[in-house]
């Protein structure tokens, strides 16, 4: 699949590098075949795993955990798919910064607004982009755009030759080097015919678009986390997954050499004809559903935590009340109750943001956020001058101790070592 094609770099620097950054040569880029009218056809064994990936991730959608952990999975993918690209801020820090694209937050650092943008990414891929209209060159240029919103020298499809390791200054040493920036707008348009279609089952089609826009490289910045989203936008399309995002980019960042090798694979040089698929692709393509088998997983067991959360939520509010002699829970309808339902999805808040996302008063987010506190659920800190927050750490805790579990490569650090920096130990509350 693909050709391998021969490129001339001239370096246009002759002083203030090395002799190795000076170096002006050959490269070899890689332009991958046209997805559209590939002929693809998937072997047997491919064929198997794919209905069993496929009904594993039915299995999980109908389970009502699931719909209630849907928000935190979307902010767990964010910050994995970011961690692959080497940008580790804490679960916290990232949650200060998304409340910070809303209110003034200090002290936010430009790792943290950049995972944050992350977020706000990977939630446009599923909700924007799940309708009925084509993603077309412009709907993905604003889909980049929302993760570097403040990069306008990084926006729009490049111009430029792009590579992977090696010198920064030339691609003659890279790992790989993409396809020249003139091909870059015709596979670009034939990658969005593939995604708007159903030529192949869901999870199939999800591997190709990110294998090949991986391949692609399109722009100067950000492919990676942009590639991994449009999976969640192939597997909501299509029906696959609606209202939730899988954490696919959990597993890929704890399997991240296997991730990095099945990807040089779908590259490969081996020969395929029109009807069958390339031992490159098959490779890929295997293990990603073995990914997304794994990731379902891990869903699984990060809805299993949240449910202990929610749990120990319940009786930190009934012992509230039992102090406060009222007897009872908040009702159902309350402020109270209808922020404890969503922290999950938004572990950090203020006043105002209370009032906003739950459509209540000052009064009652203030009595709602303050009942929460005096049971022990939120904690307060200061986020400015006579400004402070109120955050869930459980929910956060959460986050950090999946991310300390999927640094091993066998999921659990107690039974293998972790092959990455993990975050530190949550402080026990």
């Amino acid at each position: 699949m693909g050709q391998w094609i021969i490129g001339h770099w001239d370096n246009p620097h002759s002083t203030g590098l090395s002799r190795r950054d000076r170096r002006s040569g050959e490269y070899r880029a890689y332009v991958p075949d046209p997805l559209i009218g590939s002929g693809l056809r998937l072997s047997p064994d491919i064929e198997v795993l794919a209905a069993q990936a496929e009904q594993r991730v039915r299995t999980l959608t109908i389970s009502p955990a699931m719909t209630a952990a849907s928000r935190f999975l979307l902010r767990s993918e964010a910050i994995a798919s970011s961690r692959i690209e080497g940008i580790a801020p804490s679960a916290h820090k990232v949650a200060l910064a998304e409340l910070g694209q809303h209110e003034e937050v200090k002290g936010l650092s430009a790792q943290a607004r950049t995972v944050a943008n992350n977020v706000t990414l990977v939630r446009a891929a599923v909700e924007e982009l799940n309708d009925t209209a084509p993603v077309d060159v412009d709907r993905l240029l604003a889909l980049h755009r929302s993760l570097l919103p403040d990069s306008p020298e990084h926006h729009g499809i490049r111009t430029v030759q792009n590579w992977l390791g090696g010198s920064s200054y030339h691609p003659i040493e890279a790992d790989f080097v993409p396809p020249p920036p003139d091909l870059v707008p015709g596979l670009i348009e034939d990658l969005l015919r593939y995604l708007n279609g159903a030529t192949h089952a869901p999870l199939i089609q999800a591997a190709l678009v990110h294998a090949q826009f991986e391949t692609i490289h399109p722009f100067t910045d950000g492919n990676g986390r942009v590639g991994r989203a449009l999976i969640h936008t192939v597997l909501t399309r299509r029906g696959l997954l609606p209202g939730m995002v899988l954490p696919t980019s959990l597993v890929l960042s704890t399997l991240s050499h296997r991730y990095v090798e099945a990807l040089s694979a779908y590259r490969g040089e081996d020969a395929a004809d029109e009807a069958e698929t390339s031992p490159g692709q098959h490779a890929w393509i295997a293990f990603f559903l073995e990914a997304v088998i794994l990731a379902c997983d891990q869903a699984e067991q990060i809805s299993s935590e949240l449910d202990d959360v929610r749990s120990d939520w319940a009786s930190a509010l009934e012992a509230w009340a039992s102090r406060e002699g009222t007897g009872r829970r908040p009702r159902s309808d309350s402020a109270t109750s209808r922020i404890l339902e969503g922290l999950p999805a938004t572990p950090v808040l203020t006043i105002s943001t209370a009032s906003q996302v739950y459509g209540v008063s000052r009064t009652a987010a203030t009595r709602g956020l303050e009942t929460l506190r005096a049971a022990g659920i939120l904690t307060t800190e200061s986020i400015g001058a006579g400004r402070r927050a109120y955050t869930a750490r459980a929910v956060l805790d959460t986050i950090t101790w999946a991310e300390r579990r999927l640094a091993s490569t066998r999921f659990d650090t107690r039974v293998s070592a972790p092959a990455r920096a993990v975050p530190a130990r949550p402080t026990p509350r």
